[in-house]
């Protein structure tokens, strides 16, 4: 009798490893899709190399978050920049005041282009630099 329960209990253990064989093709196929690329999408890999493009995909991910995590925290600091305030006096002068970061490519001649197209005539122009931020001043004069 003893050998009619082995080969039940055989035959269970071999269908409990189908179904997990199968399962774990299943989840296989799942990680394949979510990291596929247009080459590799065409053919099916080996596990372990799937396993290892999954691991590369993860890793690439956290380094995308911490980048972004790092330009949340830069701009939470107050560097938004640059920032711009117009002031008009009341003998028809403009100024304009642009604070910038020191290592950010900033064209004034632009602002200075804008001013001049908008019928002012710039008078002088000038800038400081403080730790990271350059505070630039135009004065101008306003023909109406």
């Amino acid at each position: 009798m003893q050998s009619g329960s082995s080969s039940s209990s055989k035959l269970e253990r071999n269908a409990m490893e189908k179904k997990r064989r199968m399962e774990m093709k299943v989840q296989f196929s799942k990680l394949a899709f979510l990291i596929s690329t247009e080459q590799t999408s065409k053919k099916r890999m080996p596990p372990d190399v799937l396993l290892d493009k999954a691991t590369s995909y993860v890793k690439q991910l956290k380094e995308n978050v911490e980048q972004l995590k790092q330009r949340k925290e830069d701009m939470a600091g107050g560097s938004m920049l640059p920032v711009l305030a117009l002031r008009e006096h009341m003998d028809s002068t403009l100024e304009v005041n642009l604070i910038t970061e020191l290592n950010k490519n900033f064209m004034l001649y632009a602002v200075i282009g804008v001013l001049e197209e908008e019928g002012a005539d710039v008078v002088g122009a000038s800038y400081s630099t403080v730790g990271n931020k350059i505070f630039y001043t135009i004065h101008s004069q306003v023909y109406i």
